[in-house]
């Protein structure tokens, strides 16, 4: 049974979304769980199981006197972009070889996320990190570090 009213609450919310270009949508609960003949208790199931930032959708959620649900869809583009950079970033530490940044810069440049000219400055400068390094002008820790800043800036950038 609860399946049922889930799957009921699920198309409504999924209804309400189609029908807004912004992609987003406000809601009460209250007003949405009379609207469905369900408890509110249903409502935050169905949010929490069917509309989650793994699947692409951001909520939030006040209670209380003036409470609302705001439910927007995420591009999923942009998710797997923060994904790869993320993933990019928590793989840079000390013992990063450079040909391994280098194999990073590459894949951010096929897919896109960068142009080549970008991607040749920001392999020049981690170059030059890594040989700075060598000449002890700059520790493994501080190069890391630096490397991280850059990618972490190259994810921020439309």
């Amino acid at each position: 049974m609860l399946n049922k009213k889930a799957d009921v609450v699920e198309n409504y919310i999924r209804n309400r979304l189609a029908e807004k270009q912004e992609g987003w949508i406000e809601l009460s609960r209250t007003e949405l769980a009379d609207k469905v003949s369900c408890a509110p208790s249903q409502i935050s199931y169905v949010l929490s199981t069917r509309f989650t930032h793994d699947k692409g959708y951001i909520v939030e959620s006040r209670r209380g006197l003036g409470g609302y649900i705001r439910i927007t869809i995420v591009d999923t583009a942009e998710l797997e972009r923060k994904f790869i950079y993320s993933d990019m970033i928590s793989k840079i530490n000390e013992d990063t070889p450079v040909s391994m940044v280098k194999s990073m810069l590459r894949i951010l440049m096929e897919e896109k996320f960068i142009s080549l000219r970008e991607g040749e400055i920001v392999a020049q400068t981690i170059l030059n990190f890594y040989q700075s390094e060598d000449e002890e002008q700059m520790s493994s820790a501080e190069r890391a570090k630096l490397t991280r800043s850059i990618f972490a800036t190259l994810a921020n950038l439309d």
